[in-house]
C-alpha cells in the first residue's frame, strides 16, 4: 500500500492520493514522474543558477504545471513552485524539510502548499508553492528581514531576535499580532531543531489591508543533518545555544515581545498539544524509521527542556 508523498494518506497503487492532487488543480487526476533524475535536476539547477531570481544556496529549480501533461515543466521566469532536490552530500533532506513544513502546520504556523514529487528515478523532490505570486503575472509585495535591516547575504547571521522584533514594531500593521505568531515561531525552531533561522529565512508580506510576517518557509531540522552545537540562527539575549524557558518565556517572550503571561501559556499549550500529533506524524513520513526516532527523541528532550 503506498502513501501519499503529498498528504501522507495511503493511496492503495497509486503513488499519489486524489486529495494531494487536487491541491495542485482540482482538474489534476494524475501527475506524471518529474522528468529528470536527481542528479540531472542539480545540473539543471546550476545552469539555471545565473537566471532565475530565487534565493538561497540549496539547489532550485522552478516549475510551473502543465495541466494537459500532468507534469511539472522547468521555466525561467513566472515559475509558480519551486522544487528542491534530494542534496548530493546530505541524505533525506527532502523528506525532512517536507515533514517540519507539516508539523509546522499542525501547531497553526501558516505555510504555503507544499509537498513531495516522484522524479523518474524514483527519487523524492520537495516542492513548495510560491507565496509571493498570484496568478500568472502578479506579484505580491515581500522583503525579507536582510533587506529591512540593511543586511546582505553575507552578514545574514550578523544580528539578533531583539533586532527581528523591531522590525515587526516598525512595520507590521498590527505589531501584536505578528509578536505572538513570532513567538510561536521561535519556539517551534527550537523544539524541531532548525538552527538555521536567519534573517533572510524570515519576511513580510503586504497583503490587501495589511504588512505582516509571511508564511513560514525553509523549515527544517537542519541539527540532525550538520549536528550543529547551536540551537538558533541569531541569538537572543546574547546566546545561540545552552538555551532555558527564562531565556525563551521569560525573556524574549514577555520582556522583549511583551506578550501577556495569558498568551504564553496558551501558546505553550499549544505546542503541548501538538507534540502528541507530532509523533503520528513523524511516523507516517517518509524519513527512515532510525531518522524518524532521532527526530522525535530531539523534539522530546527540547519539549523537556522549555517544561523545566
Amino acid at each position: 500500500m503506498n502513501r501519499c508523498p503529498i498528504t501522507y494518506e495511503l493511496c492503495g497503487d497509486q503513488k499519489y492520493s486524489q486529495r494531494g492532487l487536487s491541491f495542485f488543480s482540482k482538474n489534476l487526476k494524475n501527475l506524471q514522474d518529474f522528468p529528470y533524475t536527481a542528479k540531472e535536476q542539480i545540473l539543471l539547477a546550476t545552469q539555471f543558477a545565473a537566471k532565475l531570481s530565487i534565493q538561497g544556496v540549496q539547489p532550485k529549480l522552478s516549475v510551473i504545471l502543465n495541466l494537459p501533461k500532468e507534469v511539472l515543466e522547468v521555466v525561467e521566469k513566472r515559475g509558480r513552485y519551486l522544487l528542491k532536490p534530494p542534496h548530493q552530500l546530505y541524505e533525506e533532506l527532502p523528506q525532512n524539510e517536507d515533514l517540519t513544513m507539516k508539523l509546522a502546520k499542525v501547531v497553526g504556523i501558516e505555510v504555503p502548499f507544499h509537498g513531495m514529487i516522484y522524479n523518474i528515478d524514483q527519487s523524492l523532490t520537495y516542492f513548495v508553492k510560491r507565496f509571493d505570486r498570484l496568478g500568472k503575472t502578479q506579484k505580491v509585495g515581500t522583503e525579507d528581514f536582510s533587506q529591512l535591516l540593511g543586511s546582505s547575504r553575507d552578514t545574514k547571521y550578523d544580528s539578533s531576535m531583539e533586532k527581528v522584533a523591531s522590525i515587526l514594531e516598525k512595520h507590521c500593521t498590527f505589531p501584536l499580532l505578528e509578536k505572538i505568531k513570532l513567538f510561536k515561531r521561535v519556539i517551534f525552531n527550537f523544539l524541531v531543531g532548525n538552527e538555521d533561522m536567519h534573517l533572510k529565512n524570515f519576511s513580510l508580506i503586504r497583503r490587501k489591508d495589511r504588512v505582516e510576517l509571511s508564511p513560514a518557509y525553509d523549515l527544517l531540522n537542519t541539527t540532525m543533518v550538520l549536528q550543529s552545537k547551536e540551537e538558533i540562527a541569531l541569538p537572543i539575549r546574547g546566546k545561540k545555544s545552552r538555551l532555558t524557558r527564562v531565556d525563551f518565556v521569560d525573556y524574549y517572550g514577555h520582556e522583549r515581545l511583551g506578550l501577556s503571561e495569558k498568551i504564553l501559556q496558551e501558546e505553550l499549550l499549544c505546542f503541548e498539544k501538538a507534540i502528541f500529533s507530532w509523533q503520528g506524524l513523524i511516523e507516517k513520513s517518509f524519513l527512515s524509521k532510525k531518522t524518524q526516532d532521532t527526530y522525535k527523541e530531539l523534539i522530546q528532550s527540547r519539549w523537556d527542556r522549555l517544561k523545566s
